[in-house]
């Protein structure tokens, strides 16, 4: 519900991507709420960059902004089929995996027709006023108030240490970028893309399509120790569960750091369909020919240590092979970093941060219903999206839980059951079993604080 700008929002956003956008669809079935979401840029936009043709989603369709907390509402992936006049071809199509681009349009039709969504308004600061019990928040030039706000900043494209002298370098970027820097390679004869992830595997079968046959040599590189593919057995699917979450929260911090850097495969990983694309596509290209006369190199174990800019412009990469503990020199015309994503703290939060209770490396204390913890003087509810991997674990990127994250979010901050969420969502117990209390039986000693 829309109100005037005096009023205080009893929700309001900061940023819209899907998890912020699965919120505010939610609030329809709220309209007692007021809430508002603010994002900086003039449209929903979602990796625009990886847009790349026959890129899928990782998730079922069923992981849209609403359906697995509540199927019937208007803002599911199915009903937007039916104002696009496409539920007969999509059921045709048999596709429980989306392409990402029907994703990003259905967000957009979602994000377009919410009344609660204001895009081209930036959020550039958040402030507490004590003495109204309020958020401050200054967006797209207004000043607005809020009881809670909940952050969906998102996270952001991230760059090895080693990248860092060459943030410069025309032809050494993220793959966030790489359809509107695509072109910069042309004519380029050696790429180099780093990292083992899907965004990866996208990346290099996208070059090894474009740029077959023209003699450019393609080299993919990644630390880790193998190509392996995104776990994707049924009970592995298990942990990303509000069930698993719950497990994962309760266990101490250093538990739960020691778990994230060892399941980089349940999140981490390139799909298995991907990584047969790329082998097939490649055993396509040498019928008739050796293995080894195709210009491509699959590099995996290997870490790039060092990285710097030769003087032709070519970029002189110091790798180190892990098992072997050898050293590499590789010289490559361009690299594109599949790095990965990670949270940072917005610059908004500056006026507000000595008011939050960050853990001992600098990050959010976060609650099972996404609240962070603040010092008392903040009484306002204070939610993030999308920035708690260290305290719920590998579910708090995927898509299949953002809805049920959402309405946890709605559900605290209304104070009642707005949408109601299962008990139990896993056949795996995670937790191991309850001690057993032994019964007392007759003729057992009574204690003694009984007697």
């Amino acid at each position: 519900m829309n109100q005037p700008p005096t009023a205080p929002y009893d929700l309001l956003g900061v940023g819209i991507g899907p998890f912020n956008l699965s919120l505010a669809a939610l609030c329809d079935q709220a309209p007692d709420l007021s809430t508002l979401f603010c994002e900086a840029r003039p449209e929903f936009r979602w990796h625009p960059g990886l847009l790349v043709d026959g890129a899928r989603m990782q998730v079922p369709f069923l992981a849209d902004l609403v359906s697995l907390v509540d199927p019937t509402s208007p803002w599911s992936f199915l009903n937007y089929l039916r104002h696009q006049q496409r539920l007969f071809p999509f059921y045709f199509a048999e596709r429980f995996h989306l392409p990402r681009r029907e994703y990003e349009h259905y967000c957009r039709w979602a994000a377009e027709h919410l009344p609660n969504c204001r895009f081209g308004a930036p959020v550039s600061s958040i402030r507490w006023e004590s003495t109204g019990r309020l958020f401050r928040v200054t967006a797209g030039g207004q000043d607005l108030a809020a009881r809670n706000v909940v952050l969906g900043v998102g996270t952001e494209p991230h760059r090895p240490s080693v990248f860092a002298a060459l943030a410069d370098h025309p032809r050494v970027w993220h793959c966030a970028q790489y359809l509107d820097r695509r072109a910069t390679l042309d004519g380029v004869r050696d790429i180099t893309v780093l990292g083992s992830g899907q965004s990866g595997a996208e990346v290099f079968l996208d070059l090894l399509r474009i740029r077959a046959g023209d003699g450019t040599r393609l080299r993919w590189l990644t630390r880790t120790r193998a190509f392996a593919p995104m776990e994707y057995s049924k009970l592995g699917l298990e942990h990303f569960t509000p069930d698993y979450t719950r497990y994962f929260h309760a266990l101490p911090a250093a538990a739960r750091d020691r778990l994230v850097a060892e399941q980089w495969q349940l999140y981490k990983a390139a799909s298995a369909e991907t990584l047969a694309e790329i082998h097939d596509h490649l055993y396509e290209r040498t019928v008739g020919r050796p293995v080894h006369a195709e210009p491509v190199e699959i590099v995996p174990g290997t870490a790039v240590v060092a990285a710097t800019a030769a003087p032709d412009g070519t970029v002189e990469l110091r790798c180190r092979h892990g098992d072997s503990a050898t050293g590499s020199v590789v010289r490559t015309g361009a690299v594109v970093l599949a790095t990965g994503y990670r949270a940072v703290r917005p610059p908004v939060l500056e006026p507000i941060a000595h008011l939050i209770d960050w853990d001992e490396q600098g990050r959010y204390r976060v609650d099972l219903d996404h609240r962070v913890a603040t010092r008392p003087a903040l009484t306002g509810g204070l939610y993030v999206q999308n920035a708690e991997l260290h305290t719920h674990g590998v579910g708090t990127p995927d898509l299949g839980l953002g809805a049920h994250r959402a309405a946890a979010i709605l559900n605290a901050i209304a104070g009642r059951t707005v949408h109601p969420l299962p008990a139990r969502t896993a056949w795996t117990s995670f937790a191991p079993p309850a001690p057993a209390v032994r019964q007392p039986r007759e003729g057992d000693e009574a204690p003694a604080d009984a007697r």
